[in-house]
């Protein structure tokens, strides 16, 4: 028996870091594991599962982006180095400006890029986004043209090529559907609480643009599993890669099998809700592209107040992470698509979660609940 890996997860405490933590946690899938975060555990709104998993002597609090964290982050008290290095960090919310990008998203990858091939890691895993392709007919494959359209995708797509060209760093590059799950703040959860408020309000939730939209997701429990299985091919010979068809960093998609699309998220939140969903004509999404600012600000005068006062109603003065605020980037007119068969056929992962469904939808919710979040 081989020993088992050493594991280094930066931006351990956001979404995909602490489930990547507790995923290796249950299984035992690692001999030692740091968890290293700008956040502290008890601001980070983690539910209970993952106290052993995230906190205790596996946290170290640290700004990875800052050369002087790096030896605190990366020094193991037996002298020898981390196995495998995630980078799960960077700078997630929509929206914001270039600088804060630069610094938080992009010299974050850098920073660890560097360290982790001075120090001869055997994997260093990049979490990027679909949202580096552009938008075409068909889904986008790995080698795809590529056009980010979010600022997000754009400083991600630097830090992709930045890492590519750092000497010695063993790198695979994980591009990402709309990941979506328990606890989920993002995407999903964002529509979730804008569909709470119009059934509070008796009103159609009207979605901008058209029900064949692609917004593919996939679920955090199979993130994680891809994750740990795409490291373990890389360090185990890389099978069945060929560099020149494919090129030299192994770069993979992320998404679930179920091809999801505006109307597949209206179909499925308005049998949750009982609520009437629509999508607003031509006329409406022509104006709507043009005064996009307009629109949103809109959008979220209307939900916010009757948000604040659900929470008020039940009780809740800690709401978490949720909020139906909609980031205008978000309500983009640009397909989310892509193919993840490479992932299936190279290193011959499975979805144990093909598709988005009401059920899992139902989970994401009841989390919510169990967390005294949800009006």
């Amino acid at each position: 028996m081989a020993e088992k890996p050493s594991v280094l997860i930066i931006g351990g405490l956001g979404y995909i870091g602490r489930f990547l933590a507790l995923h290796i946690h249950q299984n035992g899938l690692a001999s030692d594991v740091r968890i290293v975060d700008k956040a502290l555990p008890q601001l980070a709104w983690l539910a209970p599962e993952f106290d052993e998993a995230c906190a205790g002597n596996k946290f170290v609090q640290a700004d990875a982006s800052r050369e002087q964290a790096l030896a605190r982050i990366f020094d193991r008290p037996d002298g020898k180095q981390w196995d495998y290095v995630f980078n799960c960090g960077g700078e997630t919310r929509y929206s914001q400006e270039d600088e804060v990008y630069r610094l938080r998203s992009l010299g974050l990858s850098l920073s660890i890029g560097k360290e982790a091939a001075k120090r001869g890691v055997k994997c260093f895993v990049e979490l990027s986004t679909g949202m580096v392709y552009k938008a075409d007919s068909s889904p986008s494959k790995e080698q795809d043209k590529l056009k980010p359209w979010s600022k997000i995708g754009v400083f991600k797509l630097q830090a992709e090529e930045e890492l590519a060209k750092i000497e010695g760093l063993n790198l695979v590059i994980v591009r990402l559907a709309h990941v979506y799950g328990p606890y989920a703040s993002q995407w999903v959860a964002t529509a979730l609480c804008m569909a709470r408020v119009y059934k509070a309000i008796d009103s159609e939730m009207k979605w901008l643009w058209t029900k064949d939209l692609r917004t593919n997701t996939v679920h955090i429990h199979d993130v994680t599993r891809a994750l740990w299985a795409i490291t373990d091919w890389y360090t185990a010979g890389k099978s069945n890669w060929d560099d020149k068809a494919m090129g030299k960093v192994p770069t993979f998609n992320v998404v679930d099998k179920g091809v999801t699309t505006q109307g597949t998220m209206a179909d499925i939140i308005g049998q949750v809700f009982g609520i009437e969903t629509s999508f607003q004509g031509q006329l409406i999404s022509v104006f709507a592209k043009l005064n996009l600012e307009s629109v949103v600000d809109d959008v979220n005068d209307e939900l916010l107040g009757p948000w604040a006062d659900l929470l008020s109603e039940a009780g809740i003065t800690r709401p978490g992470p949720l909020t139906p605020f909609m980031e205008k980037e978000l309500l983009k007119d640009t397909d989310l698509s892509m193919d993840g068969s490479r992932l299936e056929k190279v290193v011959g992962f499975k979805y144990e979660k093909p598709k988005i469904s009401k059920e899992l939808v139902e989970d994401v919710i009841e989390s919510y609940r169990k967390m005294n979040w949800w009006p």
